[in-house]
């Protein structure tokens, strides 16, 4: 849908990669063999953009860091967009206000790293009835088109270093 709005599918990626999660830095050589695309197109839609003051850079020895400015005027209407596009809005209309008991909301896997793809995997922290969840994550999945993978955890077996040290970058979407 949004590849109607924005013609450069390697923008539309850069665009996910940055404003789902804004704690996401990347450099051009790793988006070339994340993307699988060309250091040349990727190298101009990241000027494009960070010329637009929507991402920022820093040198970090030869390597050109680029990361969200989370203050430009448009950030949070990105953000917003980005997330309707992935479906995060309808899980939170579909399962989030409905679970009852939940403490928090993580989105981990590739979404968590910006990148695009069929599965949103979740991690779900308070006091969850399963059946009850599931019942939701299959309307959510009608929904958003995609398939939702979760697992549960009680608010006192969480622990949110271990989940750090599974290297599945856990993005914050919901706190009580």
């Amino acid at each position: 849908m949004i590849e109607t709005l924005i013609s450069s599918k390697t923008r539309v990626k850069l665009l996910l990669k940055f404003f789902l999660n804004s704690n996401t830095t990347a450099y051009l050589r790793n988006l070339e063999e994340e993307f699988g695309e060309s250091t040349n197109g990727i190298r101009i839609e990241l000027n494009r953009l960070e010329n637009a003051g929507m991402l920022d850079s820093k040198f970090e020895g030869k390597k050109k860091i680029y990361k969200v400015n989370t203050h430009h005027p448009l950030f949070v209407d990105i953000n917003s967009m980005v997330r309707k596009l992935v479906g995060i809005d309808k899980i939170f209309e579909t399962i989030i206000q409905r679970l009852g008991d939940l403490d928090k909301v993580y989105v981990v896997g590739s979404f968590a790293k910006g990148m695009d793809g069929d599965i949103i995997d979740l991690v779900f922290i308070g006091n969850v009835d399963n059946a009850f969840l599931m019942d939701l994550i299959e309307k959510a999945e009608k929904k958003i088109k995609r398939r939702i993978r979760f697992i549960t955890y009680t608010s006192t077996e969480f622990d949110y270093e271990k989940l750090k040290e599974m290297e599945v970058s856990p993005l914050l979407i919901w706190s009580k």
